[in-house]
């Protein structure tokens, strides 16, 4: 620890146990980083420790930190109003900070023979029409696309009519999507009308469209225009279609906010599903780095969220408890000028819409980071599968090897983000007994590796065996989960652990629990997954238990010899490597390995000679 940190760490004992803001600064003295602390002297101390325990955000932040100040409080709620007045204030670099870039929201009507709708966020076109403003972008975005959808209006970049007839229609036209201008098939007039029936959509509502377009239909017919009463029937049965999908994002209660958090690599993305009239109306969502915890980083955001002048409504629904909900309730209460309620849905619609809302930050997060979309999803279905709170981005898995009870090994293989993290292998030789028992190998297995945990982080490391995994799978079924969960008890380890069942092919076919099983049906992605794994950890374990019962067998065979014990045979193994190096070196190659003499170097050539 250098003398910086150690005058820091000096300066933090000395804090009171009570609860107050801290706030520090770098060596200009610009504020860094503000927090809030139940006990001043315990929060602030933890900074200034064993910089291996803290993950990269706070590493950099302590790094520059030169000094700090302190404001006391007379209770947490008082710290957590005064936190949040003071980040907005001075905006601190390692706080998390939400810029504030909601703006209005416009739909373009563009000028011409060939108009078309686009959402846009500000007029940028005087010749163009605008219709709006609205604040939520995201419900403009999605009312468009479902508009142009309906009336078949073009989503390409084609310009008419400069584009006509140049090449055939794209999919979009044989999937009845788009009238296809660019076909040369459709007629101006006929264009403009689909166009006006878009925007009257979006202007007055589909049951008003559907009225007038009823009307439409009714005339045409008695027209004998049956073709066109045909399309125009078409075009209702799409906007009510359009309706009927809109009601599958409802809301149990008239207004809420939904927040779910996403981690991946040090990176996060929370998104954020408002709703209104029980119905989602506007959709957001952040970027920051990822925090010491996420109870921390949820509390953090809920927080800084609202203080960018949000409206907060009467029911907030997460993914997780955030950190100091009482006084996050409290604060949010005082806000709104009546109660507020921090709520984790378990089941149901609520539920639901938790998992969506965290379905669309994780997929943000792959969006930005572009992480590999097919194993982020299969990690996501496994998760589902198993019934677990996170996606297990680090999973271990373990396989026993032996013959007949001899040479017992067991492998661990790693994977991370859904690919194989080969510096992450371990190997096992099974110590504690000799004999064939899978499961009493498991726990042994196991154990050495919590021993290893905890061992490796109280030397402050992070990584290795330092770190827990998000998920445990073992070859095999119930029997060996329920041979390794009273472990997980007993060292205090909270990671769900689940067994790979194989079919008679050999085959993976379900997950076990200690109680029972999941098949995987037709989750194809999870199943691939698993599969993978299981694959991975066997070939693992069996390479390594067939080095190790080859050098056995061939330490059998030498101990045959006259004066050859195990000791001398292991010693010549590890020299020669091979009995056909041993057989083909001389007296004098032999009798320098450690305590083979010449008498026991002669019985070893006369031995491979066949005498």
């Amino acid at each position: 620890m250098d003398s910086r940190l150690r005058r820091l760490k000096v300066k933090a004992n000395k804090l009171p146990l009570t609860p107050g803001v801290y706030i520090m600064k770098n060596k200009e003295g610009e504020i860094i980083y503000i927090g809030k602390a139940k006990a001043l002297k315990n929060r602030v101390s933890q900074y200034f420790g064993s910089q291996e325990k803290h993950y990269t955000k706070v590493r950099k932040m302590v790094e520059n930190v030169e000094d700090f100040d302190y404001i006391l409080t007379d209770s947490e709620f008082e710290a957590l109003v005064l936190e949040c007045s003071l980040i907005k204030q001075n905006m601190p670099k390692y706080n998390i900070l939400l810029k504030d870039d909601k703006g209005f929201s416009y739909i373009k009507i563009t000028k011409g023979e060939w108009q078309n709708i686009y959402p846009v966020l500000q007029k940028d076109d005087d010749s163009a029409e605008y219709v709006g403003p609205y604040t939520a972008g995201f419900s403009v975005t999605r009312a468009v696309e479902e508009a142009k959808k309906v009336f078949m209006l073009p989503t390409c970049s084609k310009v008419f009519p400069r584009d006509i007839g140049k090449e055939r229609p794209c999919l979009n036209y044989h999937l009845g999507i788009c009238c296809a201008p660019c076909s040369g098939k459709l007629s101006n007039s006929e264009y403009r009308k689909n166009v006006e029936n878009a925007i009257s959509f979006l202007k007055n509502g589909s049951k008003e469209t559907i009225k007038r377009l009823t009307t439409q239909m009714e005339e045409a017919s008695e027209n004998l225009e049956f073709e066109k009463a045909a399309k125009i029937r078409d075009t209702i049965r799409s906007i009510e279609k359009v309706g009927s999908n809109q009601k599958v994002v409802f809301s149990t209660y008239k207004e809420q906010d939904v927040f779910a958090l996403s981690v991946m690599d040090g990176k996060a993305c929370f998104s954020v599903l408002r709703f209104d009239n029980n119905q989602l109306y506007d959709s957001e969502h952040f970027f920051c780095d990822e925090g010491e915890s996420l109870s921390e980083m949820r509390g953090e955001i809920i927080t800084s969220y609202y203080t960018m002048n949000r409206k907060v409504p009467p029911r907030i629904e997460i993914d997780g408890e955030p950190e100091g909900i009482e006084n996050i309730e409290k604060w949010l209460s005082e806000k709104r000028g009546s109660g507020v309620s921090i709520v984790i849905p378990q089941k149901g619609i609520q539920a639901k819409l938790v998992e969506m809302c965290k379905s669309n930050a994780s997929q943000k997060l792959l969006e930005k980071y572009k992480v590999n979309d097919r194993n982020r999803e299969a990690l996501e279905e496994l998760s589902l599968l198993l019934g677990m709170s996170k996606i297990p981005e680090y999973i271990e898995a373990y396989d026993i090897s032996h013959t007949g009870g001899t040479d017992n090994v067991a492998g661990m293989v790693v994977f991370k983000d859904g690919k194989p993290l080969k510096a992450a292998y371990r190997r096992f030789a099974i110590k504690g007994f000799s004999g064939q028992d899978d499961y009493r190998s498991m726990n042994e297995v196991l154990s050495r590796r919590f021993e290893e945990y905890y061992s490796h982080k109280e030397k402050g490391e992070t990584v290795g065996f330092a770190r827990l995994p998000d998920l445990i799978l073992l070859d095999g079924g119930k029997g060996q989960v329920n041979a390794v969960l009273p472990l997980l008890q007993q060292y205090g380890i909270d990671v769900p652990v689940f067994g790979m069942v194989k079919n008679s092919k050999h085959r993976t076919s379900a997950i076990s629990t200690g109680g029972g099983r999941i098949d995987f049906n037709a989750r194809k992605k999870a199943f691939n997954l698993v599969t993978n794994i299981q694959d991975e950890v066997h070939r693992y374990a069996v390479a390594y238990h067939r080095k190790k019962h080859t050098k056995s067998a061939l330490s059998a065979s030498l101990t045959d010899i006259k004066g050859v014990g195990p000791a001398k045979a292991k010693a010549l193994i590890i020299k020669f490597s091979t009995l056909q190096r041993i057989g083909e070196a001389t007296k004098a190659e032999l009798m320098s390995v450690k305590g083979i003499t010449e008498e026991i170097a002669n019985e070893i050539i006369k031995a491979f000679k066949g005498e």
